[in-house]
């Protein structure tokens, strides 16, 4: 016998067959492999096991749970569901066009909108001072209808407190910022001009 051979039957080689057993009859042979021959493979969903599901057993007792899949305990990757905000439903019922279930948001845009084309054209004297102080009162206009209305659609993105905060401050600011402009301002505050000339200087 020479080095690097392995005996064989000479029974079994006359049948075609061989004694020496194959990694198939290994796998067969009724051990359950080892932690390192399972770490490199994959679950069924292209994750690998983790440590704790082969320490438990689920595997070795029936193989995967219940509907022949092994639950997964990694965390969705994407939201399949929101909340919707306080007050978000229809502003009209479901019969109505969808124009009419969304009035408040597209009374918001509109009126914004009018004040951003009488910006942009400039038809008048003092045309940028109207159209931006339109700008303002439609977020003020619209915090006052998600103050009021029960459903405001579209226009409600977060609560309702929230919502009112952001509507009625920003709408504040844009009026504010629109009655001191320059030149010729139509609302003169004092400490508003010392505190630029002390913040320039």
């Amino acid at each position: 016998m020479g080095a690097g051979t392995s005996p064989v039957d000479p029974a079994a080689e006359a049948d075609g067959t061989s004694a020496v057993p194959s990694r198939a009859d290994e796998g067969t042979s009724g051990e359950r492999p080892s932690d390192e021959s399972t770490a490199g493979k994959e679950t069924s969903d292209g994750t690998a096991p983790s440590p704790d599901a082969a320490a438990s057993g689920d595997g070795a007792a029936g193989g995967p749970a219940a509907g022949g899949k092994r639950p997964s305990r990694r965390f969705p990757s994407f939201t399949r569901d929101t909340a919707r905000p306080e007050g978000g439903g229809r502003a009209a019922s479901g019969d109505a066009p969808a124009p009419a279930r969304q009035w408040p948001l597209l009374a918001v845009l509109c009126t914004a909108g009018i004040g951003l084309l009488i910006v942009a054209v400039d038809p008048f004297a003092e045309a940028f001072r109207v159209g931006t102080m339109l700008i303002g009162f439609a977020l003020i206009g619209g915090a006052v209808l998600r103050l009021v209305v029960p459903s405001v659609g579209m226009l409600a993105v977060r609560s309702r407190f929230t919502d009112l905060v952001t509507y009625g401050l920003l709408g504040f600011l844009i009026v504010m910022l629109a009655l001191v402009a320059q030149p010729k301002p139509w609302l003169d505050i004092p400490f508003l001009e010392h505190a630029v000339h002390f913040t320039i200087r």
